[in-house]
């Protein structure tokens, strides 16, 4: 027997990617803006939002129905991020990513949606 979702839950998860995703993002661009976000931190924030993303797939279709919930809510970059983070069918480490294209990809889509 599957283990229930708590919705609220999930969605502080979904929520907190996006964020995490956000500054993760926004420090890589401007670097200089924090200096005390050393190599630690950046791997601990990593850690973090892959937590979150975790939490998502654990919640399954639930997880992917309150990301696009969230989406529709605040169509934005960590928003549409957490949604194709999902989209994958194999987890995907953030890491790995080619944020070129990530960023690429964000751009176009949120402005299709617009």
């Amino acid at each position: 027997m599957a283990a229930p979702v708590l919705r609220e839950i999930v969605r502080q998860h979904a929520e907190m990617a996006a964020f995490l995703w956000t500054v993760y993002d926004h420090h890589l661009l401007h670097p200089e803006e924090n200096p005390e976000m050393d190599e630690v931190r950046v791997a601990r924030l990593i850690e973090r939002l892959e937590a979150h993303l975790d939490g998502l797939r654990v919640a399954g279709d639930q997880g992917r129905k309150i990301a696009q919930q969230c989406y529709e809510e605040f169509s934005a970059a960590g928003e549409l991020f957490v949604l194709r983070m999902l989209a994958a069918p194999n987890p995907i480490r953030v890491v790995d990513l080619d944020l070129v294209k990530v960023r690429e990809y964000l751009a176009v889509t949120l402005a299709q949606d617009r």
